[in-house]
């Protein structure tokens, strides 16, 4: 097919790259933002670009925020000595919807996956080791909310097995049926 502009081809070259885009998807959408008030369109670019500038990583449990702590790791009224050890940020989200949770997270970053390169060093372990190991926050208990796959049972292994040496309770959240 013959495109008729470099600029809605770069466009749908680069909507492609979005997960879950391939470049039918890319190209309806790059239409569809033609189609779209320029300033529409400026809105989105902006909030794109104000989202890679403001947004960073939590200094205390990991998650994405735009303060630093951010505001489950500065609310007074959650749990201190409960640590919800998630794989991703997303799952913070996914936990925080039920309403259930009071405790504090820490967000690892990934699984220990040996075919992907991805070893311990890789995740934010030592991390959470500092923050058990840190006077200022007695942690009395960590729940491992890693997703039950191959990564996340060797994941949830291996700090088991680490925190065997600390005095700390270790759950896991149910899962199955």
């Amino acid at each position: 097919m013959q495109i008729t502009s470099e600029a809605l081809e770069r466009a749908i070259e680069e909507l492609a790259k979005l997960p879950g885009t391939g470049r039918k998807s890319a190209q309806r959408i790059a239409i569809h933002l033609l189609k779209q008030p320029e300033e529409q369109v400026k809105k989105l670019a902006d909030s794109l670009v104000q989202l890679k500038e403001s947004v960073m990583r939590c200094s205390v449990c990991g998650t994405i925020t735009d303060q630093d702590p951010c505001t489950i790791c500065s609310n007074f009224k959650r749990k201190n000595g409960v640590i919800c050890v998630v794989e991703d940020f997303q799952d913070v989200y996914i936990i925080e919807k039920t309403n259930e949770f009071l405790g504090r997270y820490h967000v690892l970053g990934g699984t220990i996956s040996p075919l992907e390169n991805v070893g311990p060093d890789n995740l934010r372990i030592k991390e959470l080791l500092d923050r058990i190991a840190n006077e200022d926050e007695v942690v009395e208990e960590i729940i491992l909310a890693l997703n039950p796959d191959a990564e996340g049972e060797a994941t949830s292994y291996y700090i088991n097995k680490l925190l065997a040496n600390y005095d700390v309770k270790v759950t896991r959240i149910a899962y199955g049926i």
